[in-house]
């Protein structure tokens, strides 16, 4: 077996993969696929579970852990060759779960076991896999005919190719951008651990001096402190204008067409399907059941976040016109001022807290956490291959030693690797023919390096950050579903996957939690108590802008996505101003361009689905709720919430599986408190 990407039975051998081995074996295992398929479907036509499901299960779980680690290098190792191998297997997966979804006789054999007499005494998961299986091949276009059907094959195979240009093009726009300095004049006011990082940049690439890049910590860095305005002004102008048609790369890498031509073939295979617009066809899988009820949700809490956003706003102009002698606030001025009045207000920056952070110790008060809440052991494995020295792998035990999850972290912003943080499945849990497959994550992050001898010191938002993706490999790797289709996030509504991630941010702010890691680095001293106070007496602060940028952001999506006309063309600039005369206090100048980079929605799973990050909040945000009441650590509180939502997966309606843990349908009330907007 030459070929690594064949080799399906253990974790991928990451250091043995080339390009050249990715479309050999994604060719190989989809004309093995068909060939069974159509076997499968030709031995009988008295389908059960065991004769197709099950079957089916296994050739396709084989097809994703080949393709898995092609996907996650491309995330984290991009090279011209593996950009060319990844890109060259798209069309030939898009092709193949095309045909799967509109395979008639397939679908006619999942009609079939839902209709056997003895259909009820399928598990509960194995019989939500079924129904969810005839949904999908429904928004598949398996009713389709003729040239509709051919259509929708196309469509589908380009938006796959569409959704990878666009990462593509803000990746290299993202990396294309330096800057680079001769001493530190210009960089009065930064941190000593960005000062660190720009210093080593530039040792790297041979230069004397400094070097910034637009990964976001160093980015963030400038934005917050560097002194020199025009510094500001300029990262400003380059981090808003990435792959568009403004700015120091203008038109180089413009992600305009591709949004337009993304948004026109959403809309056009909703239409295909009988929907009115690509958002309504979205929600057929979703806990919203209308875009009126979403709405109905933004601009309800935007009204509640407006008049205080206002007046946070007003309190920023006046710090830096009273205290700075600013007259008037550009836009690279805001994040700066705030800052300063955050300070002066709170006595707190991010760099007071980040010597209490140092990386490897918040990892083991993560995993201390984890073990006090839920009963599991974390453990490190150096034995694992990898694909860069800074990856760590750990597995995941109960009580009982019984393995449940493995892991891998990737935590440091580098050259090549996608901006942002998220997890992504390796290997699902499922019950196989040679036993149960453990379920294995990939855990990404972009935080800033370690510099100057120090460990990676974290900031504050970056161990929410890392909090809130464990989160989601909590609720991937925790699952007791051994049904792949509805086995951890898998099957979960999409506004509900955020419910474990953003859940996990709330042991950040706890003081009972925080004393389990935050400790300072070299004196090992706790976090103090007049610290921590100002930590919380902080945490909400210009909170009803930062909720307002989020709804901006969501109802911006919705609209594009809702209110599409082939007449009018996507117009993305023109809704996104519509929405900020509804609910921004902030208005960037007009050549900002920040759609272009917008990967959640033309890149990412969250197209007309932005609004699930503030939909989960509130469900996260009442789940919390019961641990105040109860104790934060409390071992029963604990146990509930793994079993009513982490094991379950999507084995249930996630409504249904909330209210199991709360004890009643979910309220905002503990949202608006959390973010300070209570009346």
């Amino acid at each position: 077996m030459s070929n690594p990407l064949l080799d399906t039975k253990s974790l991928p051998r990451f250091s043995a993969i080339q390009p050249e081995h990715a479309g050999p074996a994604i060719r190989q295992l989809i004309d093995d696929n068909r060939r069974q398929i159509e076997q499968l479907l030709a031995q009988t036509d008295d389908y059960n579970w065991d004769n197709l499901i099950a079957p089916l299960d296994e050739i396709n779980d084989r097809l994703q852990r080949a393709w898995s680690p092609v996907r996650h290098l491309n995330s984290v190792c991009n090279s011209p060759e593996l950009r060319e191998a990844y890109n060259a297997c798209l069309p030939l997966l898009s092709e193949y779960t095309t045909e799967l979804g509109q395979n008639e006789a397939l679908y006619r054999a999942y009609q079939r076991i839902r209709n056997r007499d003895d259909f009820p005494n399928l598990s509960q998961a194995q019989q939500k896999t079924i129904d969810d299986a005839l949904r999908d091949f429904c928004l598949s276009g398996v009713a389709l005919e003729g040239e509709a059907r051919q259509r929708f094959a196309e469509i589908k195979r380009r938006l796959s190719e569409l959704g990878s240009r666009f990462q593509e093009n803000l990746l290299d726009a993202t990396h294309a951008w330096s800057k680079h300095l001769a001493d530190d004049s210009r960089l009065a006011g930064l941190p000593e651990s960005a000062l660190s990082v720009a210093r080593e940049t530039a040792e790297r690439e041979g230069k004397p001096g400094y070097v910034l890049m637009l990964d976001f910590p160093s980015w963030f860095a400038v934005m917050a402190y560097a002194d020199d305005s025009e510094l500001r002004a300029e990262m400003y102008e380059a981090w808003a204008t990435r792959a568009s048609d403004q700015g120091p790369h203008a038109g180089q890498w413009d992600n305009r067409e591709i949004m337009e031509e993304i948004l026109s073939l959403r809309h056009e295979k909703a239409r295909l399907l009988g929907y009115d617009n690509y958002a309504t066809m979205a929600l057929e899988s979703r806990m919203a059941k209308s875009t009126e009820e979403v709405f109905k949700f933004l601009h309800d809490l935007s009204a509640r976040a407006l008049p205080p956003a206002r007046e946070e706003l007003e309190a920023l102009r006046q710090f830096a016109r009273e205290e700075h002698g600013v007259s008037e606030l550009a836009p690279w001025d805001i994040t700066y001022y705030s800052e300063k009045l955050r300070q002066a207000r709170y006595r707190i920056s991010a760099e007071d807290l980040r010597p209490y952070f140092p990386e490897p110790q918040v990892m083991r008060g993560l995993f201390d956490i984890v073990e006090r809440l839920y009963g599991m052991h974390i453990k490190e494995d150096d034995s694992v291959d990898t694909w860069h020295p800074d990856v760590r792998f750990y597995e995941i035990r109960d009580g009982a030693g019984e393995l449940r999850g493995q892991f891998y972290t990737d935590l440091y912003a580098r050259a090549n690797k996608q901006g942002g943080a998220w997890m992504d499945e390796c290997r699902v849990r499922r019950q196989a023919p040679r036993g149960l497959q453990v379920p294995v994550a990939y855990l990404t992050c972009n935080f800033t390096p370690a510099a100057g001898g120090k460990p990676g010191l974290l900031t504050h938002d970056e161990v929410t950050t890392l909090f809130h993706e464990f989160g989601h490999g909590l609720h991937h790797m925790l699952t007791q579903i051994d049904v792949p289709a509805v086995s951890g996030i898998n099957g979960v509504a999409w506004d509900a996957v955020e419910l474990p991630s953003q859940f996990m941010e709330n042991w950040c702010w706890e003081r009972e939690s925080l004393d389990l890691f935050a400790a300072h680095y070299e004196s090992g001293e706790k976090l103090p108590e007049a610290l921590y106070k100002r930590l919380r007496e902080a945490r909400n602060f210009q909170s009803a802008m930062q909720m307002l940028r989020q709804l901006e952001f969501s109802l911006f999506d919705l609209h594009l996505h809702a209110d599409y006309d082939p007449a009018q063309g996507a117009r993305i600039y023109e809704t996104l101003e519509e929405v900020r005369d509804q609910v921004s206090v902030i208005r960037p100048p007009a050549w900002h361009r920040f759609p272009n980079s917008f990967a959640h929605i033309f890149a990412g799973g969250y197209a007309a689905g932005y609004y699930s990050y503030k939909w989960a909040e509130v469900l996260s945000a009442d789940a919390f709720s019961r641990f105040e009441e109860e104790g934060i650590f409390n071992p029963e509180t604990g146990r509930d919430f793994l079993h009513n939502i982490l094991e379950q997966g999507g084995s249930r309606d996630a409504l249904a599986l909330f209210t199991a843990f709360r004890g009643r349908p979910p309220e905002i009330d503990a949202l608006l408190r959390h973010s300070g907007l209570a009346a």
